[in-house]
């Protein structure tokens, strides 16, 4: 029985060495999309979806709201904020691109061009992540807002999305105002 003992511990051992999880270093994701393909195809569209989804109109006629009514209705503006929700974590992966190279601007009086946006984010990248983290936040607050189905909160957290939308384009988007 004295000799099972010391062979019972190393193959208990053994048994336990192999069930630990090896340190496995994560694979560096391809970012072949730049931040330009991010707001066209996700951020942008998402955007206009959840604005154009609740609104008070007023018109001659009075004031409409317009919010969604079916559990369909709600689904949609609810994937919608998700994706606003997680699109920030692709807008700021490190080596993410503004654009591909020599694009230009397709608004030139009212865009700053690619290359003086990416010099932008990369001279402050702390600041350029905590717009994304705004807009992540907002995006947050609409999505608790569709989950408790809270029409006014909606409303509140457009406000919101839209104030970090905004801030984040006035800082790497638009050219500087001239006085």
């Amino acid at each position: 029985m004295k000799t099972g003992w010391p062979l019972l511990i190393i193959t208990l051992l053994l048994a336990v060495s192999g069930c630990t999880p090896s340190a496995v270093p994560e694979p560096e994701l391809e970012k072949s999309a730049t931040i330009k393909d991010i707001m066209d195809s996700m951020v942008d569209p998402s955007g206009e979806f959840l604005f154009e989804s609740i609104q008070e109109i007023s018109d001659e006629h009075g004031v409409t709201q317009k919010a969604p009514q079916t559990e369909q209705e709600w689904a949609e503006v609810r994937h919608r904020a998700v994706t606003l929700l997680e699109a920030p974590n692709l807008l700021v992966m490190p080596g993410r691109r503004v654009a591909l190279p020599n694009e230009k601007p397709e608004r030139q009086e009212i865009e700053l061009a690619p290359d003086r946006i990416q010099q932008l984010i990369d001279g402050d990248r702390v600041s350029f992540i905590n717009r994304a983290r705004d807009l992540q936040g907002a995006a947050n607050m609409a999505l608790k807002a569709i989950d408790a189905r809270d029409k006014k909160a909606l409303l509140d957290a457009l406000t919101v999305l839209d104030k970090a939308c905004e801030n984040c384009h006035l800082q790497y988007w638009y050219p500087p105002r001239r006085s």
